[in-house]
């Protein structure tokens, strides 16, 4: 079994599928974490078909899937904060009237042109495995920069998440920070889709701080639980993926859901138990 984990790493396209896997599931704990809390989760799901209607549309058209899906879904993302805001639909109904509409164009596209091919079905339901150099160093690249802004604007994003009112009473511009928030989140499924595939991304988002909110109470607790569970998922499936030869996004889900699981029956316990004292 050790030899057999050895030479699984021995393999480059393995250590380029962890390099980018482990950073990809940083960004989602990060962020998936806001989403939650803002009871907005059903962005990333939205958003991941919008990326895949673009890639679809790329792939179609002969343009490098990525240059064409990031634009597409940061635009989407500033689309559905201002049609939410602004606009008579709301939330949930806007989220799912874009997703669906980007993801029948994408289909068709695909379908008029090529045929559903190997590289749409990569962004459908992921393939890690099939990243490429280039592919690493832009995802490296973008996975930084939404590191970096989410430390740089954490005190902001901590405060538009608990409460806007109070936010925006205290001079916080709400909506700037709601849109970081938003093209963070759509930079983060794009990348993550050649990972997870559009079908299966937004449970990267919404698993971790699930699981974790079951324990920790505190903002930075979850987080840093999320973090822990994220990554440790998205290894522990990785492996699991490779031992039975499973596709690596649904192993990452399912272990995902055993944390979940684990940590809601901790959480259940540590309830009770507070009840009787």
């Amino acid at each position: 079994m050790i030899n057999e984990i050895f030479e699984f790493l021995s393999y480059g396209f393995v250590l380029r599928a962890l390099l980018v896997g482990v950073l990809i599931s940083v960004c989602a704990a990060l962020l998936g974490t806001n989403l939650v809390l803002k009871r907005f989760s059903s962005l990333g799901d939205g958003l991941s078909h919008v990326g895949f209607g673009a890639s679809a549309l790329g792939v179609s058209f002969g343009v490098a899937p990525l240059y064409i899906a990031i634009p597409a879904v940061l635009l989407a993302a500033f689309f559905l904060l201002r049609l939410n805001k602004n606009g008579k639909i709301k939330g949930d109904a806007a989220i799912a009237l874009v997703s669906s509409s980007a993801l029948a164009i994408g289909i068709t596209a695909a379908k008029l042109s090529h045929g559903m091919n190997v590289d749409i079905n990569n962004f459908m339901f992921g393939s890690i495995y099939t990243i490429s150099g280039q592919d690493v160093v832009i995802s490296v690249a973008l996975c930084a920069v939404v590191l970096i802004l989410f430390s740089l604007f954490y005190n902001k994003l901590f405060a538009v998440t608990f409460d806007e009112s109070f936010s925006f009473a205290t001079g916080i511009k709400v909506s700037r920070y709601n849109t970081l928030l938003a093209c963070l989140t759509a930079v983060t499924v794009v990348i993550g889709m050649r990972m997870m595939g559009a079908l299966l991304i937004s449970s990267l988002l919404v698993f971790p701080s699930l699981s974790s909110g079951r324990i920790f109470r505190s903002y930075r607790g979850v987080i840093l639980g999320a973090l822990l569970v994220s990554v440790s998922a998205f290894l522990i499936g990785i492996a699991l993926s490779f031992v039975f030869s499973t596709p690596p996004g649904a192993a990452v889900v399912i272990a995902n859901l055993v944390f979940f699981l684990i940590f809601w029956a901790i959480g259940a316990i540590k309830s009770r138990l507070g009840r009787k004292r």
